[in-house]
């Protein structure tokens, strides 16, 4: 069995790109006086988050790769590094990138460690930057454990995550409107993940897909962006600072806060730390659900209608 597979870290070999892209977009938006608007302590705080995600990444890629690498040594299937394999790796990947971001904005210990990515008031490209530090602690490379078994050398699912996330940074923005319907069916685009990061009622938990958005509408959670109604960005409750601490850990904070505060059942705090974001044991806060429930009882017409069908 081949241990020896390298593949180059495609995100920080993307790094002068982003940033060459990043001041397009912005010289775009002057020039044109449209297409998205700029805050400098929002980028400025979405470009540290996103310094500190490849800190972390470095200090703590070790727990993954020591995990994959176990998982290979168990496995007896080895499928290679034909370009065919590697293909086919990308696509299974971008249905576990699919799940895995189901998971972060259903299950509130990994919503802790993606909401940082949803922080921001705007929406440019400097958001796509917003990155978590705190991956590792949810253990959701435990979903990319399937692939190893599978025969896929921990190298290359690595390295097809990392074209993944490559392909995510262009889309983050409100510079590019529509692009043409062949392409708007199967592949993520501006258009569809500006309607994930809206706050909007109709918006919420829709269109999780890296980079194929077909995984959302086989799995019903495609929601088509309105022409009526324009993505209000960032999160339900918004946060009002720019400290990098503070957007990376507030979640954190907030989750142990509840589960060990006296009083509650087993049950109750595990529900804090696994239920949906906005569980509560005594109805205080809303999941997203309630909050679409909600929208309709009070907007009936809405009822049938794109992120409330």
């Amino acid at each position: 069995m081949n241990n020896a597979i390298s593949y180059p870290d495609v995100t920080q070999l993307a790094v002068p790109f982003f940033l060459s892209a990043i001041l397009l977009e912005l010289g775009w938006i002057v020039w044109r006086g449209r297409g998205g608007r700029y805050e400098t302590r929002d980028a400025l705080t979405s470009l540290v988050l996103g310094a500190g995600s490849v800190v972390s990444g470095m200090l703590l890629g070790f727990i993954a790769w020591g995990f994959f690498m176990w998982l290979w040594s168990l496995t007896p299937l080895d499928l290679g590094a034909s370009a065919l394999v590697i293909a086919v790796c990308f696509v299974l990947d971008d249905l576990r990138y699919y799940w895995v971001h189901r998971f972060g904005h259903r299950i509130r210990w990994v919503w802790a460690a993606h909401v940082n990515h949803h922080s921001s008031q705007h929406y440019n490209l400097t958001t796509a930057l917003r990155q978590t530090w705190t991956g590792a602690f949810t253990w959701m490379m435990i979903v990319r454990a399937p692939l190893v078994l599978l025969g896929f050398h921990p190298a290359i699912v690595l390295f097809v995550g990392g074209l993944n996330l490559v392909y995510q940074f262009w889309f983050h923005t409100e510079a590019i409107t529509r692009l043409p319907r062949w392409f708007e069916a199967v592949m993520n685009t501006p258009s569809h993940h500006r309607v994930h990061h809206g706050r909007n009622a109709r918006y919420l938990d829709a269109n999780y897909a890296g980079v194929f958005i077909i995984w959302d509408k086989m799995f019903g959670t495609f929601v088509p962006e309105q022409e009526h109604e324009k993505p209000d960005y960032g999160l339900v409750h918004n946060l009002g600072t720019f400290n990098p601490l503070r957007v990376a850990f507030h979640e954190w904070i907030g989750l142990f806060r509840d589960v060990f505060q006296p009083g509650l059942t087993l049950r109750q705090r595990f529900g804090y730390a696994f239920a949906p974001p906005g569980y509560s044991h005594d109805a205080s806060r809303d999941t997203s659900a309630e909050i679409k429930a909600k929208h309709l009882a009070r907007n009936p017409t809405d009822a049938g209608t794109p992120g409330f069908d």
